[in-house]
């Protein structure tokens, strides 16, 4: 049953005992409050929200990043792009090769600036998952070989974002989740100080805490590194990273679907990092669900996005979560002592008080979540009993006189029970310093002096369709570099470049080397760009492709039927149509490795240059054909049944597409489909 506020006029009783919890300055503060944050990338996560009409796309930003309206994010984490697969897509760096600058690739730029529009004092944090092959100097599995070269690429990035952008970096981390190196820490402080860099933050290591042990023995790594930045903790930390007298951060967590039982696992996080660890900050992955949802992880994060050719999202329990903290503190509050204004509830659930500066406001924030919330996360937070019950509430100190607080509740409602979410309530009254609370199970409560808060609100989103059956991209409206939307790349990086000649316009695959690799899908030495919707079966895909002039892949492919993506995208089933021009042969596969041949041949009919092929799947037989004619016709295999579309290169190396066409597979038949009523894409930034 949920339980609301209740002033009523007796004292909480636990075993007997009264629980009266102080709200005390007068005590002293503790440590200063960080912010809360969200992650654009690890890898591609706000892929298609890029795309979405501009109407639709400014509300999403807005139930981000606007101050007091939704989620008033107070940090912006991006992932430097290092054209490597990091979870759900790859993203493209700023330096393909040493002579390579390009500052306008990707979208992670343009998430920052759209971020910055809403709040200007949001803070923003850059962080490698993967790093371009040059940088390993030869090898796939680490960026260290020559410290220099690697620092310089990162500080390139963020004088980058300056220069072309006019972002002002304010965090940047080591390399996400992987070993870290001491001498290249170092090198990184001294070339930021260099370039007059010194307000830009190291954090370290984003991974585990063990990097505190040498942070004690090494004085000169003291110096460089700001704040120790872990990931996934659990809500606790280790005796030497709190000796470090560094901030702490949870610099990613979460990681859990956005439904209730996702922003429950959230409420517990965002107080008891703070309240069991000492963690100042704490970084949603991921900032927004905008990623196929085949993908891995589909729907963690904020809030969902992942449908711009409709225009419809989805405003999602934990946006309102991160209100209760967000919309009544800033960056450099204060976190009130434990005993003192944070601490764990004897019933259950946990409380942290912060005040201003100037000790003229105050916050509290209560989150009693009681449902089992161990698979949330990585690693999971234990489960622990909660109970209903009425606590007090003494303000002392600089609050002593404070005659009411506003109020926000929340209730995740579970088995049938009712969510409420970020209501408004009315103020509280507070008598000598004293209030009452009646506390139910799965709530969240904001006390604060601010009148500031709201919960922002738009008319509904247009109506959720698939993806459409008519699909149709010439890649002729993109800006030089542009990454064509609703491709999903997960091997290699695909962008629109201007070849000059009749087909103006087109898609190249742009990947010449094995990056310094973030997990293993790229074992396979290939690259793949899947689109659609994964739910497809019978289908007709066409394209036109071409091996590059010079340092071409050795093939090209179309596929349908792809299964899956992210990490073990080398592991991928589907019906690939494999053809190599050069050695005028083709390859029907039913897995992107090759180990499942189907069908092979000669293709006599092959060009050197543009080849138009095209893969038709209908009534169990798969049908491929190159510039119009028919190369083979068998039957479908068993599985996979369904999946993305998509088309890639058997190896690293320039290879072009053009003038991209989906549609379904009857209407190919009957022959009666007209391409001026198809889809067009027209890319909606840039």
């Amino acid at each position: 049953m949920m339980l609301t506020l209740s002033l009523i006029a007796f004292i909480a009783v636990v075993s007997g005992r009264t629980i009266t919890y102080p709200i005390d300055d007068s005590v002293g503060l503790e440590r200063r409050f960080d912010g809360i944050g969200g992650l654009s990338g690890g890898g591609a996560t706000s892929k298609l929200l890029v795309n979405y009409p501009k109407k639709q796309r400014d509300e999403i930003l807005d139930y981000l990043f606007k101050p007091n309206f939704g989620a008033s994010l107070q940090i912006l984490k991006v992932e430097i792009g290092g054209d490597s697969q990091s979870t759900d897509g790859t993203e493209a760096s700023h330096m393909h090769e040493p002579w390579d600058e390009n500052y306008q690739r990707g979208y992670e730029w343009w998430v920052m600036t759209e971020a910055k529009k809403r709040n200007p004092n949001i803070k923003l944090y850059g962080l490698p998952w993967a790093w371009p092959g040059w940088i390993g100097d030869g090898s796939p599995i680490s960026p260290y070989k020559n410290v220099s070269m690697a620092a310089s690429y990162i500080v390139k990035w963020i004088l980058g974002a300056k220069q072309y952008h006019n972002l002002a970096i304010d965090y940047v981390g080591i390399w996400n989740e992987r070993p870290y190196n001491i001498p290249y820490i170092l090198m990184l402080r001294k070339m930021l100080d260099f370039h007059n860099l010194t307000s830009v933050r190291i954090v370290a290591s984003d991974s585990g805490w063990a990097i505190s042990d040498d942070i004690l023995r090494d004085s000169q790594l003291a110096s460089a590194v700001d704040i120790i930045g872990v990931h996934y903790p659990g809500t606790t930390t280790i005796a030497s990273a709190m000796k470090t007298g560094k901030q702490l951060w949870s610099s990613e967590d979460y990681s859990t679907f956005n439904d209730n039982v996702g922003a429950g696992c959230w409420a517990r996080i965002l107080n008891q990092n703070y309240v069991n660890g000492f963690m100042t900050s704490t970084l949603s992955w991921n900032l927004i669900a905008s990623y196929y949802n085949a993908l891995p992880f589909a729907g963690d994060g904020l809030m969902t996005a992942i449908e711009p050719w409709s225009g419809f999202y989805s405003v999602r329990s934990p946006i309102w979560i991160t209100a209760h903290t967000t919309q009544f503190t800033q960056i450099g509050w204060m976190y009130l002592r434990h005993g003192a204004g944070v601490g764990k509830l004897e019933s259950g659930g946990s409380y942290v008080s912060l005040v201003s500066p100037d000790s003229k406001d105050l916050t509290i924030i209560i989150e009693t979540m009681s449902h089992d919330h161990s698979v949330c996360i990585r690693p999971a937070l234990p489960p622990y009993t909660v109970n209903a019950t009425t606590i007090e509430i003494q303000l002392k100190g600089s609050f002593a006189k404070v005659k009411e607080l506003y109020l926000w509740y929340s209730k995740l409602g579970f088995n049938g029970t009712q969510t409420s979410l970020f209501e408004q309530r009315k103020p509280v009254a507070v008598t000598n310093g004293l209030f009452k609370l009646s506390m139910g199970l799965d709530e969240v409560y904001t006390f604060t002096t601010l009148n500031v808060g709201q919960k922002g609100s738009y008319p509904s989103p247009p109506v959720s369709k698939p993806f459409p059956d008519y699909y149709f991209d010439d890649f002729n409206t993109y800006r030089s570099n542009m990454e064509p939307s609703n491709f999903a790349q997960q091997l290699g990086v695909y962008e629109v470049v201007d070849v000059g000649d009749a087909h103006r316009g087109v898609m190249r695959q742009t990947m010449q080397h094995h990056p310094v690799a973030w997990c293993k899908a790229e074992n396979l030495n290939v690259t793949i760009n899947v689109i659609g919707n994964h739910k497809w079966s019978d289908i007709y895909v066409e394209a036109e492709m071409r091996l590059g002039p010079v340092n071409a892949s050795d093939g090209v492919f179309l596929a349908a039927r792809i299964d899956q993506g992210g990490c073990y995208t080398f592991k991928t089933k589907g019906i690939f149509f494999f053809i190599y021009p050069n050695k005028q042969i083709y390859v029907l596969a039913n897995d992107l490795a090759q180990t499942q041949t189907i069908i092979k041949g000669n293709i006599p009919q092959v060009q050197k240059g543009w080849n138009k092929v095209s893969l038709l799947i209908e009534m169990g037989k798969v049908t491929g054909s190159i510039n119009g004619q028919q190369i083979f016709k068998v039957d479908v295999p068993k599985k996979p049944k369904n999946g993305f579309v998509g088309l890639g290169t058997d190896s690293w190396g320039i290879a072009d597409f053009d003038n991209f066409l989906i549609k379904n597979a009857s209407s190919h038949q009957a022959n009666n489909f007209n391409r001026n009523n198809i889809l067009r894409f027209v890319p909606k930034h840039g």
